[in-house]
């Protein structure tokens, strides 16, 4: 078995709203850096993965690109969140928060539910 797992389906663009609102503009690979180290590197990201998933996020507005150049001077597109993308990153923050609990309650033999 490996030391990481593969990121959940549909949270993926939520780690990456929330990198992008803690960071600021950053390129794709600083995100994937960010999340793997966030995660305590538990997590592993697939750039076959967050590519597709940042060109969806630009195409539903939620982010804004533009090319720049990286610390070592090579060119690389940068990500930002935008205003929609906080509004996003709010909600889905909120239901993430709302599902934890539920499973929480599942999970824990000492909750009993009523």
């Amino acid at each position: 078995m490996s030391d990481t797992s593969d990121v959940w389906r549909g949270t993926l663009a939520l780690m990456v709203l929330k990198t992008l609102e803690l960071m600021g503009p950053v390129h794709g690979y600083g995100i994937a850096r960010r999340i793997e180290q966030t995660s305590d590197h538990l997590l592993s990201i697939n750039y076959g993965t967050l590519y597709p998933s940042l060109l969806k996020l630009e195409q539903e507005g939620f982010i804004a690109s533009e090319w720049g150049l990286s610390d070592n001077k090579r060119k690389a597109k940068y990500y930002k969140l935008t205003r929609a993308g906080r509004r996003k990153l709010a909600k889905e923050t909120r239901e993430w928060e709302q599902t934890t609990v539920i499973l929480a309650r599942f999970l824990s033999p000492e909750e009993k539910l009523s």
